[in-house]
């Protein structure tokens, strides 16, 4: 667990600095960058049987997911203020590492989890779809905000206790790092999206 956990602190680090790049990146890039994300994240988790991703792999896809990542963090910097992205980054760390640590201690395991994460996952994505035609009204987007805070608050509790009851070969590091790091940033995607709108609101 230490070096999955040094790893994907590494991939953090990694996005952050994409992140940062972000700013330079022409605004025509953002969607050809997505595209080559999500063809990197299906590669990744769906050829996993057959070989196991690299550390280079892992470092290049969270670098580019910074990137990517930098259009939704600027349009809250814009309309709400920094304080709301440092306020949802930081309580995406505590609630992650409260989860992290009670799923390491606790004797139970969480694995039984994973269907019912992977439906609500299903469920997110198409929601996601149904916005981009018929947008959600703020209280639809808030409430599937929410839903989504809770599904990756599963997916912290899942992966946790999985590393925990059944460990993971060193071959295996990156993936569940990178396991991590999309349960984190789309936790703090749906955290800073309820205070952005609880922001705009007051």
């Amino acid at each position: 667990m230490p070096s999955v956990l040094r790893t994907f602190a590494l991939s953090l680090a990694f996005a952050f600095i994409g992140t940062m790049a972000g700013v330079f990146v022409p605004t025509s890039l953002f969607l050809p960058l997505s595209i080559l994300e999500l063809v990197m994240l299906f590669a990744a988790f769906f050829f996993r049987r057959k070989k196991a991703i690299s550390y280079s792999f892992l470092y290049i896809f969270t670098f580019i997911s910074g990137i990517t990542l930098y259009p939704i963090v600027a349009h809250y910097m814009a309309t709400t203020g920094a304080n709301t992205v440092i306020m949802a980054f930081a309580t995406t760390t505590v609630v992650f590492t409260g989860i992290a640590i009670y799923a390491s201690k606790s004797k139970r395991n969480f694995s039984f989890l994973g269907g019912f994460l992977l439906a609500a996952l299903l469920a997110l994505v198409a929601i996601s779809i149904f916005n981009i035609f018929w947008p959600l009204s703020t209280t639809g987007m808030l409430a599937y905000s929410f839903i989504g805070v809770m599904v990756f608050s599963g997916y912290v509790l899942f992966d946790f206790s999985r590393m925990k009851h059944y460990g993971v070969s060193a071959e295996d590091v990156p993936l569940m790092a990178l396991s991590l790091y999309l349960d984190f940033i789309n936790l703090f995607i749906s955290i800073l999206r309820i205070f952005g709108i609880l922001q705009s609101k007051d």
